[in-house]
């Protein structure tokens, strides 16, 4: 009897080989190799071809991902590259940094009894394959369609919905604040997670789209909103400057020196390439003992940048169990295999001075967790008594960020809810002011690259929508 077809596939998924833990902890190149075509082939040939493909509905922005795994069992990796710009005009970022195992892949069949195809994974060697091969395809440019929509913010959302609006033929101009495109893919997500070398080809790629880019113009000071709808004739506007102001611990000793917060730390080591210091002159402080507070993927950042600018000791606290910590799970194991120290169920309470004005130790106390509530979260509740010292010399909250108000609160008539994000459509991005359309992070607070993506896709359809029926010719449907 011939042997069924499926029963020959690999039940295990391809692992990318790495740089081993003691190596890659002091440097920051990126840390797994990636696949062979020969390694992408053997995963790609894992897919079952589901006739109702339950992964692609895990997907933010609906990759057509049976298709894109078919054409590499193939060995057609350009094509199957192609395939996923279709949908995702940043395949490289989102195949390295974006949480699979909790979209896609945790829709994948196969993962009912074993591991899911490594979708993330295929999506990175075939963006990268397309790259390293030159063989960069650029859709044909449409007809014009005279109108002009101006973008504020180069982050995930802010890129993807430029992608959409300039294939639809619109002139778009991207403003970014800073002096390097890309948002928090440039300055918040380390070197040796997301080489900047990807995300400048990404930013490029789109460039070639027919966007304009403009750096150093802060919106709010440079123009206004309305200056950019009335004097500069911008036909609509879509806000996607992210949630980048910091959050902070509010407990004693938090403005001593030697404090960061993570956005500053990540900031100077990666768009302004402190490791590389005296060559880029950005100081930053390398402490010896060092204090990461947070337990999501920033604050593994944090401490895994701290690593590896030279501390000899670096803490992760964190007031939960290591199993709520919100970070990737492959994040948390890469940050033990390096070394971290994770204080869990710990909470910081005070900051001490060392006399001089600098941070000397953290005190914390132990927590537990009391039973789940209705929501089915446990609450962490101190332990009286149990009060104990860490002594560090650098100390980096990594406790998420909150809206920036420095160009919302100049826009009149545009309405925000009690926590200072944008109030905006789910669907459509279009918020109370007429023609001012809001995505990603400005929305929802802090969340993930491949939902700002996805808010970035569903507001330039948004926008689009809007423009028709701005200037509607009633000659044109007439006839």
């Amino acid at each position: 009897m011939e042997e069924n077809q499926d029963s020959r596939k690999p039940k295990n998924r391809v692992k990318m080989r790495e740089q081993f833990a003691v190596e890659r902890a002091r440097n920051f190149m990126e840390v797994p190799y990636g696949y062979t075509p020969e390694e992408a082939m053997e995963e790609a040939s894992r897919c079952l071809n589901c006739l109702k493909p339950t992964c692609r509905t895990g997907c933010p922005v609906s990759i057509d991902i049976p298709s894109f795994i078919k054409l590499i069992k193939e060995g057609r990796f350009i094509e199957a590259a192609w395939k996923i710009k279709e949908d995702n005009a940043l395949p490289a970022v989102c195949g390295r940094v974006c949480p699979q195992e909790i979209q896609c892949e945790s829709m994948c069949i196969l993962g009912k009894k074993g591991d899911p195809v490594a979708i993330g994974n295929l999506e990175r060697f075939v963006s990268d394959y397309e790259r390293e091969s030159g063989e960069i395809k650029v859709p044909d440019k449409p007809e014009p369609s005279g109108r002009k929509v101006a973008i504020i913010g180069s982050g995930p959302a802010g890129l993807s919905c430029a992608a959409d609006l300039a294939k639809s033929g619109h002139l778009v101009t991207l403003f970014e604040a800073l002096h390097k495109p890309g948002g928090v893919l440039i300055y918040g997500i380390p070197e040796f997670r997301l080489p900047k070398v990807i995300v400048e080809k990404e930013v490029n790629y789109i460039r070639k789209l027919g966007v304009e880019l403009v750096v150093n113009a802060v919106i709010g000071k440079l123009y206004t909103i309305d200056e950019l709808l009335t004097a500069h004739h911008y036909d609509a506007c879509f806000i996607s400057t992210g949630a980048g102001l910091p959050l902070f611990l509010g407990i004693p000793g938090e403005n001593l020196n030697g404090i960061y917060s993570a956005n500053e730390f990540l900031t100077r080591a990666n768009l302004m390439k402190s490791y590389l210091f005296p060559e880029y002159d950005t100081p930053i402080k390398v402490g010896k003992r060092v204090a990461v507070v947070g337990g999501g993927n920033v604050a593994m950042d944090s401490a895994r940048v701290a690593l590896r600018l030279g501390s000899e000791k670096v803490h992760l606290i964190y007031r939960r169990s290591e199993d709520e910590m919100p970070a990737r799970k492959a994040e948390i194991h890469h940050a033990h295999e390096e070394g971290i120290e994770f204080n869990v169920l710990t909470n910081p309470v005070r900051f001490i001075d060392d006399g001089k004005g600098n941070v000397a130790a953290v005190e914390c106390i132990r927590m537990e967790l009391e039973e789940p509530d209705a929501s089915g979260r446990r609450r962490p509740v101190p332990v009286q008594g149990s009060e104990f010292q860490i002594g560090i010399d650098v100390a980096i909250p990594a406790l998420g960020t909150r809206s920036n108000p420095l160009l919302i609160r100049n826009v009149p008539h545009l309405s925000l809810n009690k926590r200072g994000y944008i109030i905006a459509d789910e669907e459509t991005g279009m918020t109370s002011k007429p023609g001012v359309f809001a995505g990603g992070d400005i929305l929802t607070g802090s969340a993930t690259v491949i939902l700002a993506l996805g808010a970035g896709r569903k507001a330039a359809q948004g926008i689009n929508d809007y423009l028709k029926w701005k200037f509607w010719d009633t000659k044109k449907f007439m006839n």
